[in-house]
């Protein structure tokens, strides 16, 4: 019998890690089935002990349940700890619940080894204080920018995680008055706000003709924040496809102890959203 995996989120008819550990399974010759499981809010913790009696070995978490993951966990890695978010857990023999936090180093080696961007001395911009936030903040301080604003609508969650990670590097949190008369790198939307089609208010000119966009979400077509960064000039503007298949590969080499190849899979899922929008373009 294969072993099943699943990710579990709301919303998640969207997500592509179904198809992503698919064709992980599929490259590394590893017998697995992965689904999406859409969960009721309320009924999170419910769901894990479910999918854990019916056999279940692992578990990816998405919006809006990463931060509630990490307080059911019986053991966390040090950096989901930090985090206080988990959005890859681990079911042992035992029943017992690992949960760790891959979205760091997802983003990170997306930007620098996808892209080549280089982070370190660089201005950086966080937009969020939620699970997505607070689990890429390590390894984007870990990149040694010269500092990294976080933002948030509720400024008291941005400043509880700019001291949270203040041993890290350099860390400052807030509401929107830190952005009045800054620029920026590099700006990370870590918000929800593209499932919704809207984006985060910025104020202008809070570019430079070099700054990068990226967007921890994704979808077929460019999200509003991607679109917003190319209407502002933005000189790359990326989404959080490679992220995701990024943060994927290491979820799969904590399960099966062997590292996917993420670069066809990456060139394989592009070509397929670009066939799809030429079809609906037709």
């Amino acid at each position: 019998m294969p072993d099943h995996y699943a990710v579990m989120g709301n919303p998640i008819a969207h997500s592509k890690s179904p198809q992503i550990h698919t064709m992980f399974a599929y490259q590394t010759n590893q017998n697995l089935i992965y689904t999406p499981i859409l969960v009721e809010v309320g009924k999170f913790e419910e769901a894990i002990t479910v999918f854990h009696n019916q056999g279940g070995k692992g578990l990816n978490i998405t919006i809006p349940f990463k931060n509630q993951a990490w307080s059911l966990m019986d053991k966390c890695s040090s950096e989901a700890q930090r985090a206080k978010a988990v959005n890859t857990i681990a079911i042992k023999e035992d029943g017992s619940l690992f949960g760790y936090n891959t979205d760091g180093i997802g983003l990170v080696r997306d930007l620098t080894q996808n892209h080549g961007k280089r982070i370190s001395g660089q201005r950086l911009l966080l937009l969020g204080a939620g699970g997505a936030a607070s689990g890429v903040i390590e390894a984007l301080l870990s990149e040694k920018p010269s500092h990294l604003a976080v933002i948030n609508r509720t400024s008291a969650k941005a400043i509880e995680l700019a001291a949270r990670f203040s041993p890290f590097g350099t860390i400052i949190g807030g509401g929107h008055e830190l952005l009045e008369n800054n620029s920026f790198d590099l700006i990370i939307n870590a918000t929800a706000s593209s499932l919704h089609g809207e984006v985060p208010q910025l104020p202008p000119r809070i570019l430079n003709p070099n700054s990068w966009v990226y967007d921890m979400m994704y979808g077929n077509e460019s999200t509003a924040f991607i679109k917003w960064g190319q209407i502002q000039g933005a000189e790359h503007c990326l989404d959080g496809l490679g992220m995701l298949v990024e943060q994927a590969a290491e979820s799969f080499f904590i399960w099966r102890k062997i590292r996917p190849n993420t670069a066809p899979i990456i060139t394989q899922l592009r070509l397929k959203q670009r066939d799809r929008l030429l079809t609906i373009g037709e």
